[in-house]
């Protein structure tokens, strides 16, 4: 007899109860066994798994691993009651199927941001550039990173957006090259002005030696010989490193009477 019948079969007094409480068993013993096999999977992954992967990671995989033993204790727990489980399997595959495309983009998040994380591309703190958007990340979600932008916004970009697009971290590298374009007159000593310059990165203390920093003619321009200054400074004060270079030639030229010509324009009239 199944045990459901059983069950509705039972009268409504203490003696009834007691003598049918043995379908009930199994179904309490199963829960039981998934409640701790529940506790000591939360335990391992916590000993395992928290300190080598971050915290967004290892809550979405403990979350899976959780409610994967959660659907498994009720299957088991309800099949002595004679339920199909076969059928019931069949429901929850459709179930689950229009679940996942209705779910597409949340997977698609969860799994970006686990490569993302594999990859190491960028860590918190670190400056980066995805597509249109510019800042420094302050928080990597198990669907979206979020950065602050340089003018301050907040930006939320979606996991699979940043691992499909093209990005740029600042400070990935240890090192970074400065460039700039210096505009001198074309009736400046071209030697005495790249000497100067040389000299002013020489004797700053984050610009390095090697590799070397150079100056050299780039281009004549319509105004002016444009100089290409470069060299290399530590990623995390590069921005410093280039706005102290940009004001210090600016002074140096100013003190040493170098012009930097504004755009000129030369007009003829003919004269009849």
């Amino acid at each position: 007899m199944n045990p459901l019948d059983i069950i509705y079969e039972i009268p409504f007094s203490l003696e009834g109860i007691l003598s049918n409480l043995w379908a009930f068993i199994p179904v309490i013993i199963s829960f039981i066994v998934g409640f701790f096999i529940a506790v000591l999977a939360k335990l391992f992954l916590k000993r395992t798994l928290f300190p080598r992967v971050p915290l967004h990671i290892y809550k979405a995989f403990e979350k899976l691993v959780i409610y994967s033993i959660i659907i498994v204790t009720v299957i088991a727990a309800l099949a002595p009651l004679g339920l199909d489980i076969s059928t019931l399997l069949l429901t929850g595959g459709v179930i689950g199927v229009a679940l996942g495309f209705a779910s597409q983009s949340i997977v698609s998040n969860a799994l970006s941001g686990v490569f993302i994380y594999t990859e190491r591309i960028f860590k918190i703190g670190d400056p980066i550039r995805v597509g249109d958007i510019e800042g420094r990340v302050i928080d990597i979600t198990t669907f979206s990173t979020i950065i602050r932008c340089w003018d301050g916004y907040i930006a939320r970009v979606p996991n699979n957006k940043v691992f499909d697009n093209v990005l740029i971290n600042y400070e990935k590298a240890p090192i970074r090259r400065i460039a700039l374009n210096v505009g001198v007159a074309y009736g400046v000593d071209i030697g005495r002005a790249r000497e100067l310059i040389m000299e002013a990165m020489e004797n700053h203390p984050y610009i390095l030696v090697n590799p070397d920093p150079e100056v050299y003619v780039d281009e004549f321009g319509e105004s002016a010989v444009v100089l290409k200054v470069r060299c290399w400074a530590p990623s995390q004060v590069w921005f410093d490193v280039r706005k102290f270079l940009l004001e210090e030639i600016k002074k140096i030229f100013d003190r040493e009477g170098i012009e930097i010509p504004l755009p000129q324009r030369v007009v003829w009239i003919k004269e009849e």
